[in-house]
């Protein structure tokens, strides 16, 4: 069973949380996967890896990139070219599959109630299959809080 961690993102938007997840990610030497829900999202995201910092980017791959050698992954699919354990779903994007992944993490715009609703079901249909589950909500100091 994989573990999934919900993110509600609130008051700071998805740029400013993501790379600082991917960061921890690396650090741990995982190979983590990002599935946006449209292929359009994938460049934006790429973007955002490049040029979060002025002297610091955070290596990633998409498209016809060679995959199995990137440690993280960009996507609008189920593609896992660099066999990722972890992976990062965003933008709308929820698992299709769980096979193969240690941990699946659905960051999500509770500011939108379409995404606040999808969460939702994500919670209960994951829970009702088993699986162990967190959630994190950020706290008015900018620290995550696991709230379930």
């Amino acid at each position: 069973m994989a573990e999934i961690l919900f993110y509600q993102l609130e008051a700071t938007p998805l740029s400013a949380i993501l790379p600082d997840l991917l960061k921890r990610s690396l650090a741990r030497g995982l190979r983590v996967g990002i599935e946006t829900v449209a292929q359009d999202n994938v460049a934006p995201l790429s973007a955002l890896l490049w040029g979060h910092e002025d002297v610091a980017f955070l290596p990633h791959g998409h498209g016809e990139d060679a995959g199995e050698g990137q440690p993280i992954w960009l996507c609008a699919d189920a593609a896992n070219p660099n066999s990722a354990s972890y992976r990062f779903f965003v933008e709308g994007a929820l698992p299709q599959s769980l096979e193969g992944l240690e941990r699946a993490i659905i960051l999500f715009d509770s500011n939108s109630e379409e995404a606040l609703a999808s969460a939702r079901n994500e919670w209960k249909k994951r829970k009702a299959e088993g699986h162990e589950i967190r959630f994190y909500k950020m706290d008015e100091n900018g620290k995550w809080q696991n709230l379930a």
